[in-house]
């Protein structure tokens, strides 16, 4: 029994000669439903005329059904097509097919000779006049010379095209011919187009027609004209609206093409403002099981209406689907930035990468060509007043897409601490750079700008991603008048970061209403405003600092560091304190004492409490921490913690003290930041320009941090949760020497010790885990394995460029 669609439903009868048929209730091919009735009918023709040709019955039928093509001609192609489906399935048992003598003397071909073009490399000007010439059945020479011109220069050669198709010519009237372009039926799936869409089934069915597939696009390879691809495009798109319907009856709405990243980028499509949308999964149309494996391509779409999606959904609001899988890291990160135009985003995605593959690199070496570089540069600048399709790209703008996946892996996690720190980017060695200011003192002279950002971890100490990043430039003029910002309001003060990264705190709890988010300061985030903030709603982040200043308390408990000392010792706790500088890693023991306590408001705020609202007594816990045994030489631990969070047994306090703890992480995020992705080396000219683009290189570093965490924790997870496949595939060819990759990819820890092993780590047992500093000279050597290894196994063995089939 044939294979059948679930849709159909069979019953089985024998004929008198004893051969076995089916008769189906009903089935559809090519959208057309066939019943049985119709079957029945089909079947009766073919028994009483046996000498009727399938052209004859296809059209019988398309005249029963009224089945007829948007310009009113009969579907009978599309008829013969659904008659063979069935007569291949035993359905019907269609003649022989009928072979049509020719008895008109063949016509001898004058063979094509395409006119010789020259190397050019110069403006588009120098071509002359660019015409696009369609073609048809009249112009038969003109065919001739576009099938030559495929055959000879492009990949897939000039067909077959599938379904309706219109072909065109490139014409310069300096060099005759210079290329062609075809367009035919689309896919009939394709999983991103059909997400980006909105449709569902019936909607795909009824408007598949109106989408206008680019099969096929060549400019002549001796023409290394700027600008001619995307020009051309523009030509033709103008027309071919107007061409299939004249030709098909239907106006299309939507293009679609398909670039094959291993061989081209697709700039002259984006370029000519067309949008990727996502990836094919690398089968071709009749490879239904996905058996033979082909190139993975990138999917671009052009709108020919503004209202292309409400069209194709029948004028119904896009329906919300689930967003599909990012294209990569970057993507997932950075790929949802509102930059004003889908450009700038691809371009941000680009130099994401570039920076990742070459971290400690400067931008012209990151890049890697000329173009790329200057488009970099232009990406950061602001200046310039050509702002028809140009936005600035500040900070904000940038990490606003990392933001909200930061978000999502703080979900599943039941609480999450939101350090904040201030770092100092010293740019004294660029003098010429503007809009900077003083770091440190009158005396030193230096230069630069402060950076004040706040990384969300988990209670293992892996940065989950940055949730607020703040950087500017301090006034010169109010360097030294600190007792005169004593009177001013704290959103006057450079204070008021730590409020606004607590905002940004609260943000992420609104989205994470199942996470208990704390937020971390150092000594000097002992601010009152923030106290009453944290405060302020009982649905507000959390907050844990170091206490900096001996605060009065309320009735009469005189001051805070006193007041808590005196507290009775609630246990002694062993603490691991990780190297730092000169200091050696050691384990302290800590007296713990902690209090509930009520700070009073401090006199210097007195009169700012009307305007500013700000209460007279904070209620609070202090959490005081002092190291006995120290060792000689070592300065011994102590800490004075203070929290909203209800501190009532030792265990809380305890607990407490390990949060603070791992506030250390953040300053080895920065010391990536500054000694792996070389951010004050960038020579940008401008300090808004340097903005933008440390906002690429705070994801980078984050990557790089976040991934020696997630290889000391989750060891034995596969790789392919953090490499891609042609990473750790070139990775372990490498280190095997064997160019055949494994079935099973080796497991994260692994993989993180081979990218280590490349940057220097020897895997010694008293070596322990690799660091942020071999990692990332590893990763660097990585990216040129994965693109040699990508090279020469596309081409001598390229079924090893997909993964192994999983285990049933």
């Amino acid at each position: 029994m044939p294979a059948l669609p679930q849709a159909w439903s069979c019953s089985t009868f024998f004929t008198e000669h004893g051969r076995k048929i089916f008769l189906y209730s009903c089935v559809i091919i090519c959208g057309q439903k066939f019943s049985q009735r119709l079957i029945s009918r089909i079947q009766d023709t073919l028994t009483k005329n046996p000498d009727i040709s399938r052209c004859q019955l296809s059209r019988k039928i398309c005249e029963w059904l009224d089945w007829r093509r948007p310009n009113g001609a009969l579907s009978e192609v599309s008829c013969r097509v659904a008659l063979l489906k069935l007569h291949r399935r035993g359905v019907i048992h269609l003649p022989r097919a009928q072979r049509i003598a020719n008895f008109h003397s063949p016509k001898k071909k004058r063979p094509i000779h395409l006119k010789k073009i020259p190397q050019v490399k110069g403006r588009l000007s120098e071509l002359e006049s660019i015409t696009i010439v369609p073609l048809n059945g009249a112009n038969r020479r003109e065919s001739q010379v576009w099938n030559v011109l495929l055959d000879r220069y492009h990949y897939l050669g000039s067909g077959p095209l599938c379904g309706a198709q219109m072909r065109y010519l490139i014409h310069s009237a300096k060099y005759g011919y210079i290329g062609g372009l075809a367009f035919s039926a689309a896919a009939w799936r394709l999983s991103d187009r059909d997400h980006w869409i909105g449709w569902d089934e019936p909607a795909r069915k009824k408007h598949l027609n109106k989408i206008v597939c680019n099969s096929r696009f060549l400019i002549h390879p001796h023409l290394q004209v700027k600008n001619l691809a995307s020009h051309v495009l523009s030509l033709c798109i103008k027309r071919l609206p107007q061409d299939w319907e004249k030709r098909y009856g239907l106006r299309p709405v939507l293009l679609e093409t398909f670039v094959e990243r291993d061989r081209f980028t697709g700039t002259s499509y984006l370029a000519g403002n067309w949008r990727q949308v996502g990836k094919t999964k690398g089968r071709g149309r009749q490879d239904v099981g996905n058996r033979s494996a082909q190139a993975i391509k990138d999917i671009y779409l052009y709108e020919l209406r503004a209202n292309a999606r409400e069209i194709l959904c029948d004028g119904r609001p896009r329906r919300e689907c689930q967003p599909q899988a990012p294209v990569d890291w970057a993507d997932e990160e950075l790929g949802r930035a509102e930059l004003g135009d889908k450009r700038r985003v691809e371009r941000l995605l680009t130099m994401a990468r570039d920076f990742y593959a070459n971290p400690q690199a400067n931008i012209p070496q990151a890049c890697g060509s000329k173009a790329k570089t200057k488009a970099a540069y232009r990406f950061f600048d602001e200046s310039d007043n050509r702002t028809a399709w140009r936005v600035v790209c500040d900070m904000d703008k940038i990490l606003a897409p990392h933001l909200q996946s930061t978000w999502k892996r703080m979900a599943p996690e039941q609480v999450v601490l939101a350090v904040q720190d201030t770092t100092f980017l010293n740019y004294s060695t660029h003098p010429a750079t503007e809009n900077l200011g003083p770091i440190r003192n009158k005396k030193d002279h230096c230069i630069g700008l402060v950076l004040h950002d706040t990384m969300a971890f988990n209670l293992e100490g892996t940065p989950l991603g940055l949730l607020d990043a703040q950087g500017w430039a301090r006034d010169p003029k109010a360097l030294g008048k600190k007792r005169l910002r004593a009177a001013l309001p704290v959103e006057q003060k450079e204070s008021n970061k730590w409020l606004k990264s607590f905002h940004a705190a609260w943000e992420a709890q609104k989205h994470c209403p199942q996470t208990v988010v704390v937020s971390v300061g150092d000594r000097e985030a002992d601010v009152y405003e923030l106290f009453h903030l944290a405060l302020s709603e009982p649905k507000a982040p959390k907050l844990l600092v170091r206490a900096e200043q001996d605060r009065l308390l309320a009735d009469g408990q005189g001051h805070l560091w006193e007041y808590v000392s005196t507290q009775p010792v609630s246990g002694i706790q062993e603490l691991h304190i990780p190297k730092r500088a000169k200091r050696p890693a050691r384990e302290a023991k800590l007296e713990i004492r902690f209090a509930k306590v009520t700070l009073k408001l401090p006199k210097t705020k007195k009169h700012l409490a009307k305007t500013s609202g700000l209460p007279e007594e904070l209620t609070v816990w202090a959490i005081r921490a002092e190291e006995i045994e120290c060792p000689k030489g070592i300065e011994p631990l102590q800490w004075l913690l203070i929290t909203t969070l209800a501190v009532d047994t030792f265990e809380d306090a305890v607990e407490k003290l390990n949060w603070y703890a791992l506030r250390y992480w953040v300053e080895v995020y920065h010391r990536t930041l500054k000694s792996g992705c070389k951010i004050e080396q960038r020579q940008l000219g401008n300090a808004d320009r340097i903005e933008s683009c440390l906002a690429i290189d705070m994801v980078v570093a984050w990557r790089i941090f976040y991934l020696t965490k997630l290889g000391r924790e989750t060891p034995e997870v596969p790789c392919t949760v953090f490499f891609e496949e042609a990473e750790w595939k070139a990775l372990v060819a490498y280190k095997t020497q064997n160019p055949i990759p494994p079935e099973k990819p080796p497991s994260l820890r692994e993989a993180i010790h081979m990218v280590a092993s490349l940057g220097g780590f020897l895997g010694r047992k008293s070596d322990g885990e690799p660091g942020t500093q071999t990692l990332w000279l590893g990763l660097q050597r990585l990216d040129d394995l994965t693109e040699m290894w990508t090279t020469c196994i596309s081409f001598f063995a390229p079924k090893y460029m997909r993964s192994p089939p999983a285990p049933s």
